[in-house]
């Protein structure tokens, strides 16, 4: 499995900005109570929601060419989304490690730690 920092992902998003290429999408796949309480917000980085468990049923909404970085709390669910995505053959899938947790001690203060 792939696992990228907050710093990894910035570097990441700026990469395809330079190369005139789409952002990786940012899928958060926490609870609707958590992704209302606090979220990654970076300028050109689109972030897509479906909780962990819709996973499966909404697998169309997602592109398995575009890069994906998965996100939750603290990592644990977005990894087991990352191995199911993988398995269902998606190759340009990362999970972010430390999940918004981490997003919030190393890149973003500001956004709220629960």
């Amino acid at each position: 499995m792939k696992q990228l920092t907050g710093h990894d992902l910035l570097a990441l998003q700026a990469q395809a900005h330079e190369r005139h290429e789409p952002a990786p999408l940012l899928l958060d796949v926490r609870e609707p109570w958590e992704f209302a309480l606090a979220r990654v917000e970076v300028e050109g980085l689109r972030t897509w929601h479906i909780p962990m468990n819709e996973i499966p049923e909404r697998l169309s909404e997602l592109d398995a060419e575009q890069p994906t970085v998965c996100i939750c709390h603290h990592g644990m669910r977005s990894a087991q989304v990352v191995a199911f995505l993988e398995h269902q053959g998606f190759d340009a899938v990362y999970n972010l490690a430390g999940g918004i947790a981490a997003w919030s001690d190393e890149v973003d203060p500001s956004v709220p730690r629960y």
